[in-house]
């Protein structure tokens, strides 16, 4: 299809050059308060102007969703592929158009206050690092970054250059979260020491090897920007639209895509910051009769990992939280009845305490006690004040947050809380990693996977496991030249 205003010219300088003299565009601006212009003038920071990086897919929704809170104008766009940003690009015809957000960062930095990041998750850090550094208010999809080091320095980034931040896991903002949050407060479950979560993901191709095949690259998509950070391979069918998820050069497998929804309730209840230790087991193909396929590029077809996270003020010793994916699920519980749905089907949360259990669904919606029962008897006032729309309203949340101003109005999943959020999913895939990484044994015949046999202790500080150096590679990925997080 035809776009308009589309601007397709590579940048002509560096990434710091083109920050440098952005930012100092920018800084001859001046916000008009509404005061200033006197009653019935709408000031111009009474809207916020928005830049998307990623239109297509989760883009497009995300997108479509600030525009929908009123308070938003969709001004620029962005995607390396034509083809996803053609409904974005349809809804919202007076955005201009460009193909890569360097560029549009460089010319436009000056007409934007805040910046969507919908990318693959290899991208989200470069990108939402360059606009912070631009002073931009930055909405990431979950989750925040692909490696522990990039959410340790986008949390970080996020309070040195005191923009509104917002991950993308809009769960946070709903009712349930809240309703579990009352109960536990109340003291309806006792203390929590274990929770499980699980979900059907992945619902894409995984534990296999990469394709051979080499197909053209469609008109549509500049497959080098596509691949951003990530280390140079030949275009290949079937990896865009979410196919990349379950390759660990771009994805981060079913936690990055489920796990900022569904952990996010017991970091928020339970106050959990950084875990300590993690261990992990996965789902292997075999390719014949006893021969176990190694596929290093790919996250394995299931798993299940283990973190142990340190006393908090809101729980009386450890808590032990368990992951499980490609469709493992915890023993049901003797208080649920035999025909009673345990989670949502595909994927809960279930809170373990001394006096009785709670569960909830995908989101942490539908928050129930165990068993069934006690929802009619068990009655708490409301506590916490809910986000006008529930998880809906995320979007209108940030928003309001950026026309507000940094530190002026509280938000569900700013980076101070998303960032350790992400780290702890970030440090279960290293634990995945490691499980299915193999060690040729020294009779050449065959391997062992020693990561699948040992507990994994965690350096928060200096963000490295200590006792299995083999994973640490993984912490903070080297990019392809060229690219940098610019720290």
């Amino acid at each position: 299809m035809e776009k308009k205003n589309t601007v397709q010219e590579q940048p002509s300088s560096s990434r710091r050059d083109f920050i440098k003299a952005a930012a100092g565009t920018a800084a001859g601006l001046m916000i008009v308060p509404r005061h200033v212009l006197g009653k019935g003038y709408v000031a111009p920071s009474d809207k916020l102007t928005v830049a998307g990086v990623g239109v297509g897919g989760k883009g497009t929704s995300d997108i479509a969703n600030f525009f929908k809170s009123g308070k938003a104008n969709i001004g620029y766009l962005c995607d390396v592929d034509d083809r996803r940003a053609a409904t974005s690009v349809k809804n919202f015809p007076q955005a201009k158009y460009y193909k890569d957000w360097r560029e549009m960062f460089e010319k436009e930095s000056k007409n934007f206050d805040a910046v969507s990041v919908s990318t693959p998750d290899h991208t989200h850090a470069v990108v939402a690092m360059a606009a912070m550094q631009l002073g931009k208010h930055v909405y990431v999809q979950k989750p925040m970054t692909h490696d522990i080091y990039e959410a340790r320095m986008l949390t970080e980034a996020a309070a040195k250059y005191k923009v509104v931040t917002q991950m993308g896991n809009q769960g946070s903002s709903g009712d349930g979260v809240r309703q579990l949050h009352e109960w536990h407060d109340a003291g309806i479950i006792g203390n929590v020491h274990t929770v499980y979560i699980w979900t059907n993901r992945p619902i894409w191709p995984q534990g296999i090897p990469w394709p051979t095949d080499k197909p053209a690259v469609p008109k549509e998509l500049d497959w080098n920007l596509w691949l951003g950070t990530a280390p140079y391979k030949d275009y290949v069918e079937n990896l865009i639209p979410g196919s990349w998820r379950g390759w660990w050069d771009y994805g981060t497998g079913a936690l990055g895509d489920l796990g900022c929804h569904l952990m996010e309730a017991p970091f928020r209840i339970l106050d959990l910051k950084y875990a300590v230790d993690m261990q992990a087991s996965v789902g292997s193909v075999f390719t014949a009769f006893g021969k176990r396929g190694i596929f290093p590029d790919s996250c394995p077809p299931s798993s299940h990992a283990t973190l142990t996270f340190p006393k908090t003020p809101k729980t009386k010793g450890q808590v032990t939280m368990h992951w499980m994916d490609g469709g493992i699920k915890p023993e049901r519980p003797e208080e649920l009845g035999a025909n009673e749905l345990f989670g949502d089907g595909n994927s809960g949360i279930l809170f373990v305490g001394t006096k009785g259990k709670m569960m909830a669904s995908e989101y942490a919606a539908n928050p129930r006690l165990l068993p069934l029962s006690r929802m009619e008897e068990v009655k708490v006032k409301q506590k916490f004040a809910r986000v006008p729309g529930s998880a809906e309203g995320h979007y209108a949340q940030w928003v309001e947050g950026c026309i507000a101003g940094y530190g002026k109005m509280e938000l569900s999943s700013p980076f101070e809380k998303a960032g350790p959020l992400t780290e702890a999913i970030l440090m279960a895939n290293l634990a995945i990693r490691g499980a299915d990484m193999p060690k040729p044994r020294a009779t050449g015949n065959g391997y062992d996977y020693p990561g699948a046999n040992l507990k994994m202790l965690w350096d928060y500080k200096n963000m490295k496991v200590t006792n299995f150096d083999e994973v640490n590679q993984w912490v903070k990925r080297t990019y392809r030249e060229g690219w940098s997080l610019g720290v």
